[in-house]
């Protein structure tokens, strides 16, 4: 098969994208705004593409062509999707190719408001671990993967499931669009609000992904969650969580650089677990993975435990920046606030007594949104400041649009210490003259943040370099 990225560059399309490469089948694609780590990804999976829109540019023989869900690639502004009309290459949009390539596979989805990159990550080096090759396809980079896309060569296949919608002319949850066999939810907090306006609207399609589910299927469930308890009523559950109560929990956690704690099992059995990941959160997805996949027979406690060992996570989400520097730097994806909340958490949790330095920028639809201004009284909190990149541009049309200044007030009224910047640059000038040396920095951002998870690690493993010893040499 011959096949056509138009937007490869998303987290989505390049997954699918290596999955198909993985397959042996023919791979190219375009895009116009694309960054690290997608661009050195893209690259060493010998995946072919270009930067622009140039019909020019587009292969012949095309067999199908994906299409991505971001409005410059609308009929009426993209002449490459015109070409491909003119042509008749057969269209999808991503989750509807994934779901059609991935019927005949074991399909084991991944879904919930936050921790499904990691927990898909790890389910998956889980799986490995234990001697399985599953496919699997995440929306995010692995650290531990070759790929954040692969087809495998086991019946099983795991995917991460997006609650966000397909497209403007789909409004349908890109997760309705697979077929699940087993189904793990880990969160619903109401999120996406340019696309689901009210808790109800953004719930419905998580009871349509449950509906999907066969009577017999596996469901596997985060205990805490009010809504879940309520959208499975009637259907059986596996829970788990941090607290006793769940089917599955965490017991006896001791928080460390090596974080330490037993995972209970139902009938009451434990297994000891290590895991260099931050924050209780990814306890509690290092808790779900092994009730999906112990429930499941993949995996037993010994290659349970050394998995758990060595996952170091996934780009993004915590991942250290810096090498050597006695100021640490980590990056979070915080396209939300839940997700935002629980990195800075975990921060606070792992290094307590020393300042903590957010450097965020609202680049979801979500934060930039006027019905989530509410957001900024409550996701700083514990912060000693925060630096505040100045909201970007592209859908401001399409959205009630917030202002950098009406952020800035929001988090003053909040009693944060914060101050905006225009450009990364600013950011970086501004940590070079004032960082005392004692700080944490957390980079939030779901976007490029102006280069700054490159440039900014950079800067502080050279001005902070520690010796042998941790003492700091600057």
């Amino acid at each position: 098969m011959k096949a056509y990225f138009l937007g490869i560059a998303g987290a989505g399309m390049s997954a699918l994208a290596s999955i198909l490469a993985s397959e042996g089948h023919e791979v190219t694609g375009s895009d116009d705004a694309v960054f690290p780590p997608v661009t050195g990804y893209l690259a060493r999976m010998g995946i072919a593409f270009h930067v622009g829109f140039d019909p020019a540019r587009i292969p012949d023989g095309l067999d199908v062509a994906i299409v991505g869900s971001s409005a410059k690639l609308g009929l009426a502004h993209n002449p490459e999707l015109a070409e491909l009309v003119a042509r008749g290459v057969p269209r999808h949009g991503f989750a509807e190719f994934l779901g059609r390539h991935t019927r005949a596979r074991e399909t084991v989805v991944i879904a919930g408001s936050f921790g499904k990159s990691t927990l898909t990550a790890l389910a998956a080096v889980l799986m490995r671990e234990a001697g399985r090759d599953p496919g699997y396809f995440i929306g995010a980079a692995p650290l531990d993967l070759e790929a954040s896309g692969h087809a495998g060569t086991d019946g099983a296949f795991l995917i991460e499931g997006d609650e966000y919608i397909a497209g403007e002319a789909d409004r349908r949850s890109k997760f309705l669009f697979y077929h699940p066999g087993a189904l793990l939810i880990s969160s619903i907090v109401h999120d996406h609000v340019n696309a689901f306006p009210t808790p109800a609207s953004y719930e419905a399609p998580f009871a349509e992904l449950i509906d999907l589910l066969p009577a017999d299927g596996l469901l596997v469930c985060a205990h805490g969650f009010e809504a879940l308890h309520r959208l499975t009523a009637g259907r059986d559950v596996v829970w788990y969580g941090l607290e006793p109560g769940a089917g599955y929990f965490a017991d006896r956690v001791e928080i460390g650089e090596i974080t330490r704690f037993d995972l209970v099992t139902p009938g009451g059995a434990r297994v000891a677990l290590e895991t260099e990941l931050l924050g209780l959160h990814n306890i509690e997805n290092i808790v779900g993975a092994a009730a999906l996949l112990m429930e499941r027979g993949d995996i037993d406690a010994e290659a349970l435990r050394r998995g758990v060992a060595r996952f170091r996570g996934v780009a993004r989400r915590l991942d250290k920046k810096t090498r050597v520097s006695s100021v640490p730097a980590y990056e979070g994806f915080g396209s939300s606030y839940e997700k935002a909340r629980s990195a800075i958490e975990a921060i606070l949790l792992h290094f307590p007594g020393r300042p903590a330095v957010v450097v965020f920028e609202p680049h979801t639809f979500s934060w930039r949104n006027a019905g989530a201004l509410a957001w900024y009284d409550r996701v700083f909190e514990g912060a000693a400041r925060v630096l505040l990149l100045a909201p970007p541009e592209h859908g401001a049309e399409g959205h009630a649009q917030l202002s950098q200044a009406d952020i800035l007030a929001r988090l003053e009224g909040a009693g944060v210490t914060a101050r905006g910047f225009s450009a990364g640059a600013e950011i970086l000038d501004d940590l070079t003259s004032n960082l005392a040396g004692n700080e944490v920095i957390l980079l939030l951002s779901s976007g490029p943040l102006d280069g700054l998870a490159e440039s900014l690690p950079r800067m502080l493993d050279q001005r902070f370099a520690a010796d042998e010893d941790g003492r700091c040499s600057h």
